[in-house]
């Protein structure tokens, strides 16, 4: 059983992608905050971490989403380098999802980075 947890997912890239669940919506509201971006873009800019993200797979149903959810509202522009590109922004109630996050994020942090210090 080396590499589980209780027969959970494996050490690694099944932890990493558990984690990634919870936190990956918050960091693309966060790219976003103070300026509209396409897809590629914001693919280009967190993907450059492989913690955030593998693929870009996996960011194009998590913006469908989060417009869904109102967070996002979206833009066509012109590009110069080929067909026009779909921005993102954030919408009011995706600064407040972003701010609530933001309070909270401080403190889960310490509270894991507690837990990991005092482990026996």
């Amino acid at each position: 059983m080396h590499g589980t947890v209780h027969g959970m997912l494996p050490a690694g890239e099944g932890m990493l992608a558990q984690m990634r669940k919870g936190i990956l919506e918050y960091c693309v509201l966060a790219h976003l905050k103070d300026n509209p971006s396409y897809g590629l873009e914001i693919a280009s800019t967190l993907g450059a971490n492989r913690n955030l993200f593998s693929s870009e797979g996996t960011l194009y149903p998590l913006l469908a989403r989060l417009r869904k959810q109102g967070w996002l509202a979206t833009t066509w522009r012109e590009s110069a380098s080929g067909p026009p590109r779909r921005y993102y922004s954030l919408t009011p109630g995706g600064v407040a999802a972003l701010d609530a996050f933001g309070a909270t994020w401080s403190e889960f942090r310490r509270a894991v980075d507690n837990a990991l210090e005092n482990q026996s």
